[in-house]
């Protein structure tokens, strides 16, 4: 190679260095600056109270079964935040696993944590489990991308969405790993499958009929029943109170978005329902989508449950 060459081959490279950076300076110039605003709202008394704000995004916030903290993910990473002094918050160690995303679940006896990430080696998600306060994450599903949701009663499965080919269904699978069991082969997107706290049922969201709708079946997967009859809304992520007696959901105006897609950046409604099914009744109106409300946020008391709203500017 001669030295014009290498001149002119650095100058190249300098030239892409250059547009690259502008073309990422550009991009992160028209990101919406994020705060983040965690909130607890009381069933009982239509309460709304601001736990704490954030200059960043954070997302899904998980009551640990002792009513003492939320448990939440940000930039990768899980958090948790004392509830009753919520002025410092502690990074929940997971090995060299970086790459949480906001589907992640406690078990039902507070000892466990499972988590959806992607890794160095993966791209995709996979779901693990550790426990509660920290350590080495254990990989359940081997396959990508899987998102978790639900962790059985008897702390022996867990329920996630996986897509395998062109669908995305609802799946099972041992704590311990093993073979998935796919319970939904609908046309379109199963997700957000969640058990009830008798462990019976698992409630998930379906856009089989046009519109995405609320769910539930019985733990095997059989009768696959619809509890939303919303022509109005699109309506995801189903969280049963710890009592078994009210169903939490956060949904979309028709229109507004495709049947099946839940981005952020939307007003929304939070919606209560009775688990027994019947109309259900918006209680929180609020700036978000996803992030705000992706995991089972409900207090021990299944009085309160947390969420996030947000404000871009």
């Amino acid at each position: 190679m001669t030295k014009k060459t290498n001149l002119l081959t650095v100058a190249l490279v300098a030239t892409l260095a250059l547009t690259a950076t502008t073309a990422t300076l550009a991009q992160n110039q028209n990101r919406p600056k994020i705060t983040s605003r965690l909130e607890i709202y009381d069933t009982a008394t239509g309460e709304r109270t601001l736990l704490k704000e954030y200059p960043y995004s954070i997302e899904a916030p998980n009551w640990t079964m002792d009513g003492n903290y939320l448990v939440y993910n940000s930039g990768g990473k899980i958090y948790k935040i004392e509830v009753s002094n919520p002025a410092g918050d502690t990074q929940v160690y997971t090995g060299a696993i970086a790459g949480s995303n906001n589907d992640h679940v406690l078990s039902f006896d507070g000892m466990g944590l499972a988590i959806s990430a992607s890794s160095a080696e993966v791209r995709g998600s996979r779901i693990y489990t550790l426990p509660i306060d920290g350590g080495t994450p254990r990989l359940v599903t081997p396959l990508a991308p899987s998102y978790l949701h639900g962790w059985s009663p008897d702390g022996k499965t867990l329920a996630y969405c996986a897509g395998r080919g062109d669908n995305m269904d609802v799946y099972t699978i041992p704590v311990r790993g093993g073979d998935e069991v796919r319970l939904t082969d609908a046309e379109g997107l199963d997700d957000g499958p969640e058990y009830s706290p008798d462990g019976r049922h698992i409630w998930f969201n379906s856009v089989r009929s046009g519109l995405m709708q609320v769910w539930r079946m019985n733990a095997d997967g059989s009768q696959q029943t619809q509890m939303t009859l919303d022509e109005t809304r699109n309506s995801w992520f189903p969280h049963v109170s710890p009592d078994g007696q009210k169903v939490l959901f956060i949904a979309y105006a028709k229109g507004d978005v495709e049947p099946g897609a839940h981005p952020g950046g939307k007003n929304v409604e939070l919606r209560l329902m009775s688990a027994s099914g019947g109309d259900a009744e918006t209680v929180v109106k609020l700036f978000g989508g996803q992030g705000s409300l992706n995991v089972n946020s409900w207090a021990p008391d299944s009085r309160r449950f947390a969420f996030v709203s947000y404000i871009w500017e």
